[in-house]
């Protein structure tokens, strides 16, 4: 069995296009980072910040055409039109041989990209790839089959069901199940240090910050 905590150490991070991060798990994420790689529409308010990424992604038509010229040579042109930004910038680290990666700044603004971003982190793991979600509410894991996680009693969970057989729960105040609709398995909560989900089959884990 798998054991995921909230202490995840990632290996690189992504900047995506959307609010920028502005509490301090998202924000240390970001700032602790070894390497850096900006979706090409958070560059602007990236550099805007007085910081300089290790790479910049994208298809290059939402970047500051100031900024364009200035990090040439630092940019990464990808113009697949078949997938978004943030996938671009997923595989780029893959291809470097980067397979524990956090993703900020990939919610807010529109809510159609806001649900396409979080849903690509099922086809991150597909790939082979330890990728989460950081929001300035909570962290998006994916996981397959039994796995537990450790946080502090009280914390919010909401669990999405991607195709899974037999879940079921322990460490949680509400009994879980095979979900047939996403909303069926949020607004949970955690009554130990550590909850257990057992199942066969891929799922999308949300663990709020707990206040």
């Amino acid at each position: 069995m798998k054991t995921n905590t909230t202490e995840f150490i990632p290996e690189a991070v992504v900047v995506a296009n959307g609010d920028f991060p502005f509490r301090p798990t998202p924000v240390h994420k970001l700032k602790s980072a070894p390497y850096v790689a900006c979706c090409d529409g958070a560059a602007n308010q990236y550099l805007d910040s007085g910081l300089v990424p290790d790479i910049i992604v994208g298809d290059s038509d939402s970047i500051d055409p100031q900024y364009r010229r200035l990090y040439a040579s630092i940019i990464h042109h990808d113009p697949d039109q078949e997938t978004n930004d943030q996938t671009k910038a997923i595989r780029f680290l893959q291809d470097k041989g980067f397979r524990k990666i956090a993703i900020v700044g990939a919610t807010g603004m529109r809510e159609d990209h806001t649900l396409g971003n979080i849903s690509l982190l099922m086809e991150y793991q597909k790939m082979g790839l330890d990728v989460r979600m950081y929001t300035d509410y909570g962290v998006f894991i994916p996981a397959e089959n039994d796995c537990s996680f450790t946080c502090p009693i009280g914390t919010q969970v909401s669990i999405f069901n991607f195709g899974t057989q037999g879940m079921t729960g322990e460490g949680l105040k509400y009994p879980i199940r095979d979900f047939q609709s996403w909303w069926e398995g949020t607004l949970n909560e955690t009554t130990e240090g550590t909850f257990t989900i057992r199942c066969q089959g891929p799922y999308l884990v949300y663990i709020g910050e707990k206040k």
